[in-house]
């Protein structure tokens, strides 16, 4: 199963990883050029973690109709781990009017 996360980072963009461990494939969805506040940037950012969940989850062949529900899932969870990562209204909004559902509640803790 992978995930997808994403962080803000100094260039303002996502890192999208497949697989929890550290070697798994990432791609870095860039949106500094992106008002995500507002719908139109929130849904072509959408549109760009979406596009990179289905290329960091290993898709299967698509004879494999076993594989598929197993695919769909971790796109799904990838999409929403990274909205959740982004942490911004109208992109949360978006999700949820897609999904039905509130992408997940990131915790965030602090070590000392």
């Amino acid at each position: 199963m992978a995930t997808l996360t994403a962080a803000l980072t100094s260039s303002l963009g996502a890192v999208c990883t497949a697989a929890d461990s550290a070697d798994a494939p990432q791609e870095t969805v860039k949106y500094g050029d992106l008002n995500v506040s507002n719908p139109q940037g929130a849904a072509v950012l959408y549109s760009r973690i979406r596009a990179a969940a289905g290329r960091v989850c290993e898709r299967p062949d698509v004879r494999d109709l076993a594989a598929m529900p197993l695919w769909n899932s971790c796109v799904r969870k990838a999409i929403g781990d990274a909205v959740a990562k982004v942490n911004q209204p109208a992109l949360s909004a978006l999700y949820n009017s897609k999904n039905g559902t509130s992408p997940p509640i990131i915790v965030a803790t602090q070590s000392r």
